[in-house]
């Protein structure tokens, strides 16, 4: 489906764009556009990959003239461009709203002007049962994306993908351990009961590449993830390290929740199970207020989120063994050895 097509990623320059990117070169697709703000990161990309497929657009999806321009003659649109710190949005959360929130229907708007195909907009756990203004300003882009999906052309279809922590995303804990694994440091986590959906990145690729094949108008895709507390994270990067690090807790940050959410009861009742993945359709209710206080639905009752508490737990030894399948516990580990190696040696 990608063979002559064109393709624009907002934000390409952060973790998700360039997992994004290199799988999609490995297709046989035109062109793929870099859109975002960021100059010094696009030229590191431009050095880096030498590709002539891989066009770089400097703008901001706050400024609908730049999205709109870059958009032109575009196919398929992943849209990753966001604030995603919970502390940064907490302190500026209308920075949050004006990213988040407005930029997000610009690109739903230009991409309805420019006749995209496909436009896939990137969500979060966070966005489920919302705490902080990050999550907040998810859950409100995914609102703005469904509703513009009632209105938009049949040729453009939108829709969103719902991500839970991505394993060795920038900001993510994982490098913050190994950091404090190999200066000797405490690890310091929040709450050892905590639990986390664990995702790679290729996990979040594979969404992608479902969502532009599955997509119907106003969907939200998730995907089946395991989970691990904190403390069996921590515990298993200590055993692969053979290291003897204290385990820390300082207690739960301000924004934090004990477990995340992918989906709410109330969509667990209608999402269709689509093997790896659930398909949360578009809510077309009749919007007549009136009914809101005669009809409901009492199955719902009946159902419960589909939560990091109550997905498939994993043990030491399974988050060690998906820990050695990421690139940055590798060549850390690798580093490591050959360190210790020296220094013995000596």
């Amino acid at each position: 489906m990608f063979s002559n097509k064109i393709l624009l990623i907002t934000g390409g320059t952060g973790s998700f764009g360039n997992a994004v990117l290199e799988r999609f070169l490995k297709t046989d697709i035109e062109e793929i556009r870099i859109f975002s703000r960021d100059e010094k990161k696009q030229e590191d990309m431009r050095i880096q990959l030498r590709n002539e497929r891989v066009k770089f657009y400097i703008g901001d999806t706050r400024d609908y003239s730049s999205i709109n321009s870059a958009l032109y003659g575009v196919n398929y649109v992943f849209h990753a461009a966001a604030l995603k710190q919970v502390p940064s949005c907490e302190f500026y959360p209308m920075q949050a709203v004006q990213t988040n929130i407005n930029g997000s229907e610009n690109v739903l708007n230009a991409a309805i002007e420019n006749n995209v195909e496909n436009v896939i907009v990137l969500s979060t756990d966070k966005a489920v049962y919302p705490i902080n203004a990050m999550g907040l300003s998810k859950a409100m882009m995914e609102k703005v994306m469904v509703a513009r999906s009632r209105t938009a052309r049949k040729n453009t279809i939108l829709c969103g993908t719902r991500y839970g922590n991505v394993m060795a995303s920038r900001g993510s804990v994982i490098p913050l351990f190994i950091k404090q694994i190999k200066e000797g440091l405490p690890i310091t986590i929040t709450d050892p009961n905590m639990t986390r959906f664990l995702m790679s990145l290729d996990d979040a690729v594979d969404l992608v590449l479902f969502a532009f094949q599955n997509a119907r108008q106003g969907d939200i895709f998730v995907q089946k993830a395991p989970a691990s507390t904190i403390e069996d994270l921590a515990t298993a990067l200590i055993e692969l390290f053979e290291a003897d690090n204290e385990i820390n807790t300082i207690g739960t940050r301000h924004g934090e929740k004990l477990f995340e959410t992918l989906l709410t009861r109330e969509e667990k009742s209608k999402a269709e199970d689509m093997g790896n993945y659930f398909r949360i359709s578009a809510d077309n209710r009749d919007l007549d207020y009136a009914k809101y206080f005669v009809e409901g639905e009492e199955k719902i009752s009946s159902y419960e989120d589909y939560n990091s508490h109550n997905t498939k737990r994993l043990t030491v030894n399974e988050v060690k063994e998906l820990m050695l399948s990421l690139e940055i516990v590798q060549k850390e580990l690798s580093e490591w050895k050959k360190n210790r190696l020296g220094l013995v040696a000596c």
